[in-house]
């Protein structure tokens, strides 16, 4: 009985320390302290050198050492603060604001911990979105797409029974997960790189393997055929969707422009005017200018 007492109490203590640690670092990055983070980091190490919210607490200290902020005149409207330059007729000319870089060695540290953090805890979530995350933050869209994939391939093997920040289980893992999958597409859109179009299709295929009633992957697939002309597939995709729910307002308005494309302008008559009895209030005025304009 003494030695059970004894195991648990060093078990609550070692806890104990683990939350010290992870509190002070919280404090420091906070603080932005680099010195108070690093030491608290080494002292963490050496007491526990596994612990999963170290590795999330290095790659988050990493991460944040490797930006550089520097100073720059652009053409393009740079996020946060900018100073408008304007020319003798008050025309925008440019922008001077600050741009992100970030710092090589300090952005590989950062890989590297959170690459060990998940091989030793494969269902902590946070670490693998933690990583995409940072990989679309850099632009590297190949890695960011490859570990994408990775996390949809494990899904299947660990049925989304996903974990997050002190191991702690997520509930409904599997919509939680694949919403998380939508807003990266939708990433990957935004960037209105037509080059990128093969990284969403390969993720939205991925998610078909093992989900193949997912409506937003199969939009997804449509709008990367669209977008290269290749109406006739998007659309076998859109039809799927719409099988999986016949009231989807979007796949609904989806098909109406393949149609529209196709110059089919009954069809794509038809699918507006689904559209409408399915839609949100702008999504509905959207499809009546779209009738109106197909009817001229």
């Amino acid at each position: 009985m003494k030695n059970l007492l004894a195991l648990i109490l060093i078990l609550l203590t070692s806890h104990s320390f683990s939350q010290d640690y992870k509190s002070d670092f919280g404090k420091y990055f906070q603080e932005k302290d680099i010195i108070k983070q690093n030491e608290t980091l080494l002292k963490w190490e050496q007491a526990r050198p596994n612990d999963a919210e170290l590795f999330t607490s290095y790659f988050n200290y990493y991460f944040q050492k490797s930006k550089r902020e520097i100073l720059s005149l652009t053409k393009k409207e740079p996020e946060g603060e900018a100073l408008i330059l304007k020319d003798s007729i008050n025309q925008t000319e440019g922008y001077l604001g600050s741009t992100i870089n970030y710092g090589d060695t300090d952005l590989k540290n950062a890989f590297a911990k959170i690459d060990k953090g998940i091989s030793l805890y494969p269902d902590r979530l946070d670490m693998r979105f933690g990583k995409i995350y940072a990989l679309g933050k850099v632009e590297d869209w190949a890695n960011f797409t490859s570990e994408i994939i990775k996390a949809v391939n494990y899904s299947a093997t660990n049925q989304n029974n996903w974990t997050w920040t002190n191991n702690i289980k997520k509930d409904d893992g599997k919509k939680f997960f694949l919403a998380s999958l939508q807003s990266y597409q939708v990433q990957i859109y935004d960037t209105e790189n037509d080059n990128l179009l093969p990284n969403m299709r390969e993720i939205a295929l991925t998610i078909l393997k093992y989900y193949p009633e997912s409506v937003e992957s199969l939009s997804n697939l449509s709008v990367t055929y669209f977008l290269w002309g290749e109406f006739d597939k998007g659309l076998d995709a859109l039809f799927k969707a719409e099988k999986i729910n016949p009231k989807d307002s979007i796949v609904l308005s989806n098909i109406a422009n393949g149609y529209k494309q196709t110059g089919n302008k009954a069809k794509a008559i038809e699918y507006y005017e689904k559209t409408i009895q399915f839609g949100d209030e702008e999504i509905k005025t959207f499809a009546r200018n779209q009738i109106t304009e197909l009817k001229k």
